[in-house]
């Protein structure tokens, strides 16, 4: 089904319009207008201004605009003003439900909400995994105006009858994208044939691979489509640098960079959580204060590591992937890359953390040898060129080798090629199959009942 409206983008007159007045403008309950005003707010953001009206209007939606660009404002925003005139809920059900693809980003919606509607008086929840039912339970039985919930808990609570959607409203689909690829697209597929059909539905989302578009063509019913910004293409005020530096030197790299006095506060990517450990352990011998969130972590242990990030008594936070998206803390100066991610778009989520709120950024990457195809997918996808850098832990780049093969020696000294082993074992003849070499080297007594092949 073709999309109803003409996608904006930042240099639409429909978009400099509304950016040229004010909140006030756009017809927000007066309640809503204080606390958007206590926030420092001044102006809509152009995916702000483009959704604000539509949803106001009672449409469904498709919003894609990069991370940090105000997208949760967007959709809460209206939510609140369809919400505030209404009555509670019944007990077990909620008026509006809002996806999110990790327990983080769930957590901070969840925080916005109730900025936003500190005026109002509405009630709002979070139901994730890594703690304890009971509480959500005893929650949801009173009523929600307003659910925040990872989709596998979400599913839990809907099959043990604690929650019924069967009344829900308004729905929103936030980082769709990431769902995706985290799995969670039959869950969501299942849980939108729960929700009634007469409905409200936004599905927001950085880039839009085919499934997504596939599934707002089938849960959404003629949606406006507002696009505020090229696809998938970092925020412009983030200086993007890149490092080639030897696999086994990055440790040492990585320990000079965090120790620079321009590194104020800092996201540090791996690609696994026993890598982001690892880093961890490393920066603790090294005497700098560091701590880890990924997916092994507990759900109050990965609260009071943010807590501690976000007041400024740890600054440097080491994560993977699968919080990228959670982390919306302003005053992150650098973000580095110690690995690359093999998902391009990751790329963008994760840089995304720097840059917020208007202000500039600085995202630095280290890539070995064996990174060389991650790179060239994320400059393809961005359509930006990352600055090339140099390191005494890794000869000059060279321009030459884009596009060939990984090639461990143009980074440094730092590969060593380990000499193939042969024989077997300590002691084997050399070039010998193992079959023809005794216990020390020897060949083997021919037993009298063996029978050639």
């Amino acid at each position: 089904m073709p999309f109803a409206h003409a996608v904006f983008g930042f240099g639409h007159p429909y978009i400099e319009s509304i950016l040229l007045t004010s909140f006030t403008d756009l017809g927000l309950a007066e309640p809503i207008l204080r606390a958007v005003t206590a926030e420092g707010y001044t102006n809509p953001t152009p995916i702000q201004a483009g959704v604000i009206p539509d949803m106001m209007a009672g449409r469904d939606i498709v919003g894609i605009a990069q991370t940090g660009t105000g997208k949760t404002a967007a959709f809460v925003l209206p939510i609140l003003h369809k919400l505030h005139k209404l009555e509670r809920p019944a007990p077990k059900t909620c008026a509006a439900l809002i996806l999110a693809p990790t327990r983080e980003l769930a957590m901070q919606i969840a925080d916005n909400v109730r900025s936003y509607s500190q005026f109002l008086g509405l009630s709002v929840t979070v139901v994730v995994g890594g703690v304890k039912p009971r509480a959500q339970i005893r929650a949801l039985a009173r009523g929600v105006d307003i659910l925040v919930a990872t989709p596998g808990r979400l599913e839990d609570h809907i099959n043990t009858g604690a929650l019924y959607i069967d009344k829900t409203n308004t729905v929103v689909l936030d980082e769709a994208d990431q769902m995706m690829d985290l799995g969670f697209m039959p869950a969501i597929r299942r849980i939108m044939k729960q929700l009634p059909k007469a409905r409200q539905t936004m599905l927001l989302s950085a880039t839009m691979p085919k499934q997504i578009r596939a599934l707002a063509n089938d849960f959404l019913s003629n949606p406006s489509e507002i696009s505020v910004a090229p696809q998938s293409r970092p925020i412009e005020s983030i200086a993007q640098k890149v490092y080639f530096v030897g696999k086994q030197a990055k440790r040492q790299l990585l320990e000079e960079l965090v120790l620079s006095p321009q590194i104020e506060r800092t996201i540090i990517f791996t690609r696994t959580k026993h890598g982001a450990n690892k880093v961890v352990i490393n920066l603790e011998k090294r005497g700098l204060q560091a701590a880890a969130i990924h997916g092994n972590k507990s759900q109050n242990q990965r609260q009071k590591t943010l807590n501690a990030f976000r007041s400024g008594d740890l600054n440097i936070l080491v994560a993977t992937d699968i919080a990228a998206r959670g982390i919306d803390i302003d005053d992150i100066s650098h973000i580095i890359n110690y690995e690359l991610p093999n998902i391009p778009e990751s790329y963008v989520h994760r840089i995304g953390r720097t840059a917020r709120a208007g202000k500039s950024g600085v995202a630095i990457s280290l890539m070995d040898g064996t990174e060389r195809g991650f790179l060239r997918d994320i400059e393809k996808l961005t359509g930006i060129t990352l600055e090339r850098m140099e390191s005494e832990y890794g000869k000059t780049y060279d321009a030459s080798q884009e596009g060939k093969p990984a090639n461990p020696r143009n980074f440094g000294n730092t590969f060593k090629k380990k000499p193939r082993r042969q024989g077997g074992r300590p002691g084997g003849q050399q070039g010998k199959p193992k079959a023809a070499q005794g216990r020390h080297g020897q060949k083997p007594k021919r037993r009298s009942n063996y029978k050639a092949a």
